[in-house]
Parts: C-alpha cells; structure tokens; sequence
C-alpha cells in the first residue's frame, strides 16, 4: 500500500506577503487599492474572506486569507497601525473642518431654493 502525498513530498516554500506600503503609509492588499484596515475591520464585524471577495471583485481570495493571517500573527502590531492611521484621518478631518466651516441646514435651503428658481428661470 503507497502513500500519496506524504509529508516527503511537501514543501514549503517562503511566499511573499501580498501587503505592500503606498506613497500616504496605508498598507494595501494585493495589487489593489483595498487596505488592511479594510480587510481587518471587515473580518472583525463577521465578514468571511469569500464576502470580502464577492464584495470587492478586485481582490483575490488568497490575498485576503494571506492578510488575515498576517492581521491574526501580528494583531498587536495591526491595531496599533490601525489606530495611527485613525488619528491621522481624524486630525486631517478636523483641519478640512476648521478651513471650512459647516454649512447651516437653514443656508443649504436657501441654496436649494435659488437652485431651483434659477433652474425654472433658465439661468
């Protein structure tokens, strides 16, 4: 009686992480825009790897199982990355806002009211 497939025939070859860094710091998956704070945030609410895919046709599902095994090993390293990158994103907010003030729900209606007159004037 052979064995097919033993463990001698086996190998294990180094496969290169399809994680790369971007110009902004954001960590993407695969040949894709899609980040890892993506895929990680995704998979923390439920998401399988085969929705992941379904959901964003530009990635590849062993892309998507590689990051989450690369999220899964180095979980303490991801969330801190995560959380830099969350404030940042709320410190770039918080400048955008201050450069430019909110609009009042009142302006927006008088906006969409000159809007909409000017449309029925031809203007």
């Amino acid at each position: 009686m052979s064995m097919i497939g033993s463990s001698q025939d086996l190998s294990f070859p180094a496969v290169a992480l399809p994680l790369h860094l971007d110009e902004q710091g954001a960590v993407r998956v695969g040949n894709t825009r899609i980040t890892l704070d993506l895929i990680v945030e995704q998979y923390q609410n439920g998401m399988t790897p085969e929705d992941m895919v379904r959901a964003y046709d530009s990635l590849k599902l062993p892309d998507v199982y590689a990051a989450i095994a690369y999220y899964l090993s180095h979980t303490d390293d991801v969330l801190l990355y995560m959380k830099k990158r969350q404030v940042e994103a709320d410190a770039l907010r918080s400048k955008i806002e201050s450069e430019r003030p909110r609009i009042s729900r009142d302006e927006l209606m008088a906006r969409a009211a000159r809007n909409e007159a000017n449309a029925q004037t031809g203007q």
